[in-house]
This record gives structure tokens, sequence and C-alpha cells, in this order.
């Protein structure tokens, strides 16, 4: 497990149209990834079992969360309970600092 992590030696994964991420970190129980969105960019809605809390590091986003929607800019937050339906929509150019618990394996195979 690597304990200290530079952006500049992190790959840049390009997921979706708009759409790239950096796993920038992670053990079994927790993982920080940082996911780059172009405006106009959808995270599609999903689920999955990992608890999820998320912050805007920058722009603005529309975030649907068990169909509750709301614009969420630089600064804030939304938390995302097991298995609950979300997405959002990149309103301006951003980036999210998603957070998992427990890690999530499906991101680095």
């Amino acid at each position: 497990m690597k304990t200290h992590i530079r952006n500049s030696e992190v790959p840049l994964e390009q997921v979706a149209e708009g759409l790239s991420r950096q796993i920038m970190g992670y053990d079994t129980d927790l993982m920080l990834v940082r996911v780059f969105f172009k405006k106009g960019a959808i995270g599609t809605e999903h689920t999955h079992t990992h608890q999820q809390v998320s912050y805007v590091e920058k722009g603005v986003f529309e975030v649907n969360i068990d169909g509750k929607k709301e614009v969420l800019k630089t600064g804030d937050a939304f938390v995302v309970p097991s298995g609950t339906l979300h997405g959002a929509v990149c309103l301006e150019d951003g980036i999210l600092i998603d957070t998992f618990s427990p890690m999530r394996e499906d991101f680095i195979k």
C-alpha cells in the first residue's frame, strides 16, 4: 500500500465522454477518487453497495440522490447511502472528490 501519493504520478483514466478519474489512494476499507467532468458530462445514475461521500472541489453539478435533485457548487458535498440510486450532471466544468467505503474493487480491475 502506497502511503504518499503525488498527483503527477497518478494516471488519469477516461471513463466516459467528458469524464475521467484518478484513483488517489485506497485500502480495503476506504478509497479516494478525483473525478473530472467537462460541462454537460453525465455521471449516469447507478447504485452500488458502497457508502459514498463526495465533495465538489470545483464546478457546478446537478446531483440526483434517490429522486431528489439539487444544484451543488464548489465547497458543497453530498452523501450517498449504500444501495441508493444516484447520478450527476455537470453544469460547469468541475471536479468531484469521491470517497467510498469499502473501496471500489471494480475501479482497480
